[in-house]
């Protein structure tokens, strides 16, 4: 349960600092419009204008929905150390099923190949910021601070498959 909480509470900070990012790139005209207003607007009735309450309601839902993909990596670290690049990873991992899958299935974006470039390198780096945040956050709110394993077996194994270990260079 801790593990899903501080899952949970590494997702929402990650949101805070996901969410300043996206504040940047939508006022240098790089969104059109922030995703979780979008999102929003297509939850609610007269879907083609802006509608009162959107705002609070895009945020709620981002905040939501930041929180539980942080719990979870949370869950799925079993309260081990997380390390960096597996949150970075992760932020590609969410950004990819949301802006390939989520967005284009709903009418929010298009699929990735055929949105504006800018729109989804400024979604692409925040989510890569995102998940970086979330590995931080899950390190520091880990209650034991031992040194441990570092995540569960099974899913260390299959980053060693794809991320190898370099041979240490000899210093001659």
């Amino acid at each position: 349960m801790r593990n899903l909480v501080n899952g949970a509470v590494g997702g929402a900070l990650a949101t805070a600092v996901y969410s300043a990012m996206l504040m940047a790139a939508d006022r240098a005209g790089l969104l059109e419009e922030p995703p979780p207003r979008r999102f929003a607007r297509l939850t609610l009735p007269g879907r083609d204008k802006p509608r009162r309450g959107e705002n609070v309601l895009g945020t709620i839902a981002h905040f939501a929905f930041g929180s539980s993909c942080g719990s979870v990596l949370g869950l799925l670290s079993a309260g081990q150390r997380v390390p960096v690049p597996i949150g970075t990873a992760y932020g590609l991992l969410v950004w990819y099923f949301g802006y390939q899958g989520l967005a284009p299935s709903v009418g929010a974006y298009p699929p990735v190949p055929k949105d504006r470039p800018g729109r989804q390198a400024a979604l692409l780096a925040g989510h890569l910021l995102w998940g970086t945040a979330l590995a931080f956050a899950l390190n520091r709110l880990r209650t034991e601070k031992a040194p441990t394993a570092e995540l569960a077996p099974r899913v260390r194994e299959q980053v060693r498959r794809v991320m190898p270990t370099p041979e240490p260079v000899s210093a001659r």
